[in-house]
């Protein structure tokens, strides 16, 4: 067995149902759970339309990189959304079953490990903790970058040169998980720079970037064209239909950016034979070639924080994030313990900050926090809002 395997630390939700095992929810009250970053909202019918007419399809296997048709419809979609002069669908786009399994095959196909130091992988800290296990499991050293606790953002500015001299891929998320901050134009053309600089890979996890509540948020491969810099060197985006589109089973998503780097991590696919269905590949151009579904998708969620917030944040220092559909909470004391006193009274559930980030220099940037999912129905989330009111009130009089 994979000796690494045992430097993995348990997922959230399994530290998260040990934290639960001893309280006894408010059994006057349903559960309302917010922990699980799982899309609530109806999926688009004429995508589910699709397994009707293209069942057929499952008697072909499907080529690693997905068809001519899907990378194509993906292209224009990026161009479109990201004002990209080009996207060549052969070279510089590939599909994937969901960015989760593609975020750890990337790192395992682009990580040398010809160096006798551990090289890093850089992730900002709280993270999506597949950013670390990725990293762990290719045999490098995650480097913990701690987000600025006013813009929510990792800073990356005050990082040594040691550790820059021996990083080889840069994990963003923007919308970033757990926070919604999203990383802006001029720390891209920062990070750019320093990848030219140090030659490393930014890897932008973007599959939030179609939620949000005022302006879209800008992408990597954006912020490449503004530069000038149209083969999209060292620079690779991660997107996916499940937060867009909701349609987090479909398992479906595409990488796209630097054509030398798509070229590698294409026959790392072949061999892990990781191939996505073409029935899922005819659900997912549909889904990629509509905008109302999305654009309807996003209403719903900016009512819901809008209500939310107005609601919570006169009794917390609530925060509106910029985009994606978590809220995340400061707390008045730890938040496992929030957590555990708040399920207890009201029978809500929400996730501690602590369990999605990591202990650096004997302090967690999540301890003090609560992250918020706001995936269920509007009157579930208005509820909530009015018990986390209530809860405030009788435990922090």
């Amino acid at each position: 067995m994979n000796p690494k395997l045992k430097l993995l630390q348990p997922y959230p939700f399994e530290k998260l149902a040990k934290l639960f095992s001893a309280v006894k929810p408010n059994s006057e009250l349903d559960l309302i759970a917010l922990t699980v970053g799982e899309p609530k909202h109806k999926s688009p019918e004429f995508v589910l339309e699709c397994f009707n007419d293209n069942n057929s399809k499952l008697a072909n296997y499907p080529a690693t990189a997905g068809t001519a048709e899907l990378r194509s419809c993906v292209a224009t979609w990026l161009k479109t959304r990201f004002s990209l002069g080009q996207v060549n669908p052969d070279t510089q786009v590939i599909s994937c079953n969901g960015t989760r399994e593609a975020l750890f095959a990337f790192t395992q196909a682009m990580f040398d490990d010809t160096n006798k130091e551990k090289p890093y992988v850089l992730t900002p800290n709280p993270f999506y903790q597949i950013y670390e296990g990725a990293a762990i499991l290719a045999g490098a050293e995650p480097y913990f970058v701690d987000l600025d606790k006013d813009t929510f953002l990792a800073d990356f500015s005050n990082i040594d040169e040691s550790v820059w001299q021996k990083t080889q891929i840069v994990f963003l998320c923007s919308p970033g998980n757990p926070t919604g901050a999203v990383v802006g134009f001029d720390q891209l053309r920062q990070l750019l720079e320093l990848s030219d600089q140090y030659d490393f890979i930014i890897a932008s996890d973007e599959c939030y970037s179609e939620i949000y509540f005022e302006d879209a948020p800008i992408g990597l491969l954006e912020a490449c064209a503004k530069l000038g810099r149209d083969d999209y060197k060292n620079a690779i985006v991660f997107h996916s239909l499940s937060k867009r589109s909701n349609l987090p089973g479909l398992r479906s998503g595409f990488v796209a950016g630097d054509a030398q780097i798509i070229q590698g991590f294409k026959l790392y696919r072949t061999y892990h034979g990781c191939a996505m269905s073409l029935t899922n590949q005819v659900a997912s151009i549909a889904a990629w070639s509509d905008e109302a579904h999305v654009q309807e998708n996003r209403d719903l969620y900016q009512n819901k924080f809008k209500s939310f917030y107005e609601i919570v944040s006169e009794y917390l220092p609530l925060k509106m994030p910029d985009a994606s559909f978590y809220f995340w909470l400061p707390t008045p004391e730890k938040g496992t313990v929030f957590a555990k006193k708040l399920l207890e009274s009201q029978n809500v559930k929400v996730l501690p900050g602590e369990y999605l980030a990591r202990e650096v220099n004997g302090v967690n940037p999540g301890q003090n926090f609560v992250r918020i999912a706001l995936v269920a129905t509007e009157n579930e989330c208005l509820e909530a809002a009015n018990r986390i009111v209530n809860f405030i009130k009788e435990e922090y009089k």
